[in-house]
């Protein structure tokens, strides 16, 4: 939990495309409502699949509502236009749906090709402290960095109080331009992750691998990666989708 944050809209939500199979898990911790959220969508004209999950500040309804919405939107604008376009059309749909402050959320848009024919980076960008990890089949490796007040210190070479990382410095409705984060992965072959903080400030980047090494579907991974969350003693709503993605193009018998 961050000073507001978390949940899912659907709990299960699958997606089979030409070599990519994705599928996300939410369920509520301790809290009164969920306000996680995970959304996909394709863009056939584009050529790209945007795959978000986002975390509403806040246990109450207009931080679920504000999840939903910023999942939704990011994903329609990122795999139309890109990740870092989906964040700020869902910053722009946020504002002007919800005028009051505390309808808010964090999220994490990736954008890969529909078409896996050919393996190609990940377009990934965030705000807040929802992550990105991927797993090459040897090494798992976080992609994002929180934005967080505790992380802020980490870079200044500090050691600041577990509460602060909780805290986050950027959000769907604060973010400028400037402040959202951007990368792009070499390959996008693999397995993908992306988790609210009720995930993987839970589990360690031990539990992590493992489970994305040796779960062998998208869904019981994310299943697997909810479950082992909210059993740790986790009071905070977890969400995880997980994608797999491998070229589509036919093996060569010789």
């Amino acid at each position: 939990m961050h000073a507001a944050v978390t949940t899912a809209i659907i709990p299960r939500e699958p997606l089979w495309l030409t070599g990519i199979a994705g599928e996300s898990v939410s369920k509520r911790g301790s809290r009164s409502i969920n306000a996680d959220a995970a959304a996909t969508f394709t863009d056939s004209t584009a050529g790209r699949t945007a795959f978000v999950v986002a975390d509403g500040v806040g246990d109450h309804l207009l931080a679920a509502r504000a999840a939903r919405t910023v999942a939704t939107v990011a994903a329609r604008a990122g795999a139309r236009s890109g990740a870092v376009a989906g964040i700020l059309a869902a910053q722009q749909q946020l504002l002007r749906e919800f005028p009051q402050q505390n309808a808010d959320s964090v999220l994490v848009v990736a954008v890969l090709a529909a078409d896996r024919c050919d393996d190609g980076p990940c377009d990934i960008a965030w705000v807040g402290d929802c992550r990105a990890y991927r797993w090459n089949g040897r090494m798992l490796h976080q992609i994002t960095t929180d934005h967080t007040v505790a992380e802020h210190f980490r870079a200044k070479g500090l050691h600041p109080a577990p509460r602060l990382n909780h805290l986050v410095t950027t959000s769907a409705r604060t973010a400028r331009p400037a402040d959202i984060g951007h990368t792009a992965t070499g390959s996008s072959m693999g397995r993908l992750l992306l988790s609210t903080d009720g995930v993987h400030k839970r589990l360690g980047i031990t539990d992590i691998k493992a489970i994305l090494a040796d779960v062998p579907t998208a869904g019981s991974a994310a299943e697997a990666l909810v479950e082992s969350a909210l059993r740790s003693g986790g009071s905070d709503n977890a969400t995880a989708l997980v994608v797999d993605t491998r070229s589509a193009r036919p093996l060569t018998v010789k």
